[in-house]
């Protein structure tokens, strides 16, 4: 039997990201955000993004480096701070 265990986010993102691919992203503001995950997100350069989230983050931290990195093209939330 196969693991599904990897040993960090962009290894469990391999193969899975491309240009245009819609992420939906949990949390509520940066409460329990996939912070790994949107670092791997960063790093792999992917872009044209449209990202469905509660929010966007702020500066500096959480879907806010993706959108700061110019890797977001929508973004689809409930709120905007």
């Amino acid at each position: 039997m196969a693991t599904k265990i990897q040993s960090d986010a962009a290894s469990a993102l391999a193969g899975l990201l491309f240009d245009g691919m819609t992420v939906m992203a949990g949390g509520f503001g940066l409460c329990g955000i996939p912070e790994n995950l949107i670092l791997a997100i960063r790093e792999s350069g992917v872009k044209d993004l449209t990202v469905v989230s509660n929010n966007c983050g702020v500066d500096g931290f959480g879907l806010g480096l993706l959108l700061e990195n110019g890797q977001i093209r929508k973004m689809i939330s409930s709120y905007v701070g």
